[in-house]
């Protein structure tokens, strides 16, 4: 569940402002005389705690109902940081005269008394002690986060800060507990300390409803639960009575609990007829065959704020008490995994939410697998798509037949062909009991794999192996490539994933053989990810110099049997090239002096633009090495390209190495939004832009101009960041010029996939390129990339 942090709610409205003061008080506003908080609880769920969910109540003082549509109530931290965000909870209808107005937050594993159903529902998980609620006529997050500031927000109509909150009316209220709510005493005074007072949680919905008293619970089978959307018709609601048989337990981590099936299911086969219960931290007291009957709240579970979030939830009961009815009940079957069983298509694209359609289990994929989620579903003999991960995770294809490439992956091809038949496969067994297999592209998990269903925010749906298959090698072995010949000149491209000189001697003599052993020490390689010399150890420390990084590297390279390479980059500034923070990660070249000179010509530093110089009827750079129009917007938090001369056998050749802005940001292709939103994707259209403009100015003056453009690009070759690059046939990708099914340097979440490129103004038919997969087929990998390296003759 979403873990419990001290932070500060608000709700907005529309008339009137707050009053939020630090040390000194604020210039206050009128006080409210109508809608107000008039509750805040932050301890549902948690230790000692008798009510299984947070909650905020509104009070109306007036005389006339108040509308709340368009309204929210917002949380934030109660000592916030620069980077602080306001949570947002949305409201809807209206708080009468006099009555009150509830609103469920998050719900925790403690706790057995379930709120009266709420007026209105998020999932913001707030403190026990301390925080900042308001109300307000909006339900953009506010950006305040001083009390001064606070109070001067026109859409702030009424805010408690309680605790030690810094955001508040003159003085906070009192501080709270798991077993105590902070209660509006009197009106509106904007002096939270003389307005609230700390006792026993009411919480009191707008039909008088109260906990445990006004709502019993309802009968209901697990069928009836997951409904036919991905949404449970009886959200937030307490049920009773449910039953089935206990199927899978998760008995470690903090998101502990069991799965369970009813044994006597529905016609339907849009309703599931498995559930999980979660537990919180504490391992549930069932055996694998316990008939049980289940009492607890509905929940719809998601990784982030159910507002805002992009992913789907998972359907699962909280607060829950069971008892145990009979033990050593057979198993229901699993639902057996074919080659046929799931659906080609996705998911519907209605260009928005599609939690709310019903679902289509035998048209699309998404909802063949929402509609079996919580029950157990069997796989034979799956060969293994993607490799054994840092988390214990690995990737199979229940179509073995669906785009497979040559080594036992799945290509990726395109935004609307997804492989519907990945499935992500964790262990429910101790790994005490049976280590997490380790396995690499190609393998197969022989025999039967089973366990329940369950949707992650990594991944999409997960097959939670309760039975563990074998383990039967594929074979791949890590390629080599072939030495250039003589006349030959070799470049390369290869992201080192953030290396850094307090990284270890392991990780850089493992990319150290890469280069020599199995790219054959090319003449020049282009570097993704070179860190400063602490790496993010140094976050904001000043150090930005990437010297003895690079100079460990090509150590371990001569180490390895490979040649003394030079190296030219340029130290970004602190800060502002995205990556992991404080790493300061830039691009870079390394190349052989006995086979190839690099071109100085000083000037190049993090804010100066490299321009094409034309000197009888040949290119050359202003600065070399230098940076492609650095200060440019698209730019912004991204790595800058870096252009560099080089001469090999007295002809000139530019090489320019790039890592594009990450895909950070983007919908997942297996979220509640379908299509998924590629946000990313403008900020590196505007990057191939510039990039590609600064590659015409070579060109136009000289058109025979030898140009390589390489790196991480952090794109599909069907993107429109390469569509740009490759307009007008200027720019060949040579990754298209490669087989299909070997179109790939990079494996994500079970899909073979283009991200790493090296683009040629050279006819390709003279070309020699090749991807050497080193790295993304396998459990121990040097980097997440795989090199690729293309020998050619340059033109004179």
């Amino acid at each position: 569940m979403i873990s419990r942090r001290t932070g500060v709610l608000a709700v907005v409205a529309v008339a009137g402002l707050v009053v939020c003061a630090p040390a000194a008080p604020a210039a206050l506003a009128a006080p409210s005389a109508d809608a107000l908080i008039g509750e805040v609880y932050g301890g549902g769920g948690n230790s000692g705690a008798t009510l299984t969910s947070d909650f905020i109540e509104l009070t109306n003082a007036g005389t006339a109902a108040v509308s709340l549509d368009g309204w929210s109530v917002q949380y934030l931290p109660a000592a916030p940081s620069a980077s602080s965000k306001w949570q947002v909870t949305p409201l809807t209808g209206s708080v009468a005269a006099g009555a009150r107005y509830l609103v469920a937050e998050s719900t925790g594993s403690g706790g057995t008394v379930a709120l009266p159903t709420p007026d209105a529902s998020g999932g913001i998980a707030m403190a026990a002690g301390a925080g900042t609620v308001a109300l307000v006529h909006a339900t953009t997050a506010l950006t305040c986060l001083t009390a001064a500031d606070c109070a001067a927000d026109v859409a702030v109509h009424d805010l408690v800060g309680y605790g030690a909150a810094t955001v508040r009316e003159t003085n906070p209220a009192p501080a709270a507990s798991n077993t105590t709510s902070i209660a509006r005493t009197s009106g509106d005074t904007d002096d939270n300390a003389a307005d609230f007072a700390t006792g026993t949680p009411t919480p009191t919905n707008g039909k008088g409803e109260t906990a445990g008293g006004g709502i019993p619970p309802v009968a209901a089978k697990i069928h009836d639960i997951q409904g036919t959307t991905r949404i449970s018709p009886l959200k937030g609601q307490k049920v009773a009575g449910v039953t089935g048989v206990v199927t899978a337990i998760r008995a470690f981590g903090s998101s502990r609990g069991f799965w369970f099936t009813d044994t006597h299911p529905d016609s339907d086969p849009r309703t599931s007829e498995g559930l999980f219960v979660f537990t919180g931290s504490s391992t549930p007291a069932v055996a694998a065959g316990d008939a049980v009957t289940v009492s607890g709240t509905v929940s719809e579970y998601y990784p982030d704020s159910p507002t805002d979030s992009t992913y789907q939830s998972t359907t699962e009961l909280t607060g829950p008490q069971w008892t145990i009815e009979s033990s050593g009940n057979a198993l229901p079957a699993p639902t057996v995994l074919t080659p046929t069983t799931v659906p080609d298509a996705l998911a519907p694209q209605p260009g928005g939410n599609i939690e709310s359609l019903p679902l289509e289990p035998a048209k699309y994929s998404l909802d063949f697998w929402e509609a079996h989620e919580g029950e157990i579903v069997s796989v034979s003999n799956a060969r293994v798509v993607g490799p054994t991960t840092a988390y214990d995770e690995l990737y199979v294809t229940t179509k073995p037949k669906q785009n497979p490439t040559p080594r036992g992956g799945t290509i990726y091809t395109g935004y609307d062909q997804s492989n519907t038949g990945v499935l992500k496969v964790e262990s429910l067994v101790p790994f005490a009991e049976r280590p997490f297999p380790v396995v690499n592209t190609g393998d197969t998990l022989t025999g039967v794999t089973a366990g329940p269903v369950e949707y992650d925010s990594f991944g999409g749906y997960t097959l939670e192996a309760s039975v563990l298959g074998g383990v039967r090698s594929g074979g791949i072995t890590k390629e080599v490539t072939r030495k250039q010949r003589p006349d030959e000149l070799a470049v390369a491209t290869y992201n080192v994933e953030n290396l850094s000189a307090v990284d270890t001697e392991d990780k850089f003599d493992q990319l150290a053989r890469g280069i020599v052993d199995n790219l054959s020490s090319p003449d020049i390689v282009t570097l993704e990810e070179i860190q400063d010399n602490n790496g993010a150890d140094g976050n904001g420390d000043g150090v930005v110099a990437a010297d003895q990084t690079l100079q460990k590297f090509t150590d371990a390279i001569v180490a390895a049997g490979g040649p003394r390479y030079q190296w030219r980059e340029i130290d970004p500034q602190e800060g502002t090239d995205g990556g992991e923070p404080g790493g300061n990660i830039r691009v870079g070249f390394l190349f052989n002096p006995n086979r190839v000179s690099f071109v100085d010509r000083p000037g190049g530093d993090e804010t100066t633009a490299v321009s094409v110089v034309k000197d009888h009827n040949k290119a050359h750079l202003s600065v070399s090495p230098g940076r492609v129009d650095p200060t440019n917007e698209a730019w912004q938090d991204s790595r800058k390209p870096l252009a560099g001369e080089f001469v090999f056998r007295g002809r000139t050749v530019f090489v320019i190495a790039n890592h594009f802005n990450s895909k950070g940001g983007d919908q997942p292709t297996h979220g509640r939004y379908q299509p998924p939103t590629r946000s990313s994707e403008v900020q590196r259209g505007k990057q191939a832009q510039v990039l590609r403009g600064f590659v015409d100015q070579l060109l136009a003056a000289d058109r025979k101009a030898n140009v390589i453009v390489a790196g991480d690009l952090n794109d599909y070759q069907f993107s429109p960041a390469l569509r740009t690059l490759t307009a007008g046939g200027k720019l060949t990708d040579l990754i298209n010029t490669l087989p299909a099914r070997e179109r790939y340097s990079y494996v994500y979440e079970g899909n073979s996939q283009v991200l790493d490129h090296i683009l040629t103004a050279q006819d390709p038919r003279g070309m020699d390129y090749d991807v050497v997969h080193i790295n993304a087929e396998f459990a121990t990998q040097a980097s997440d990339h795989d090199p690729q390296i293309v020998r050619f003759r340059p033109r004179g």
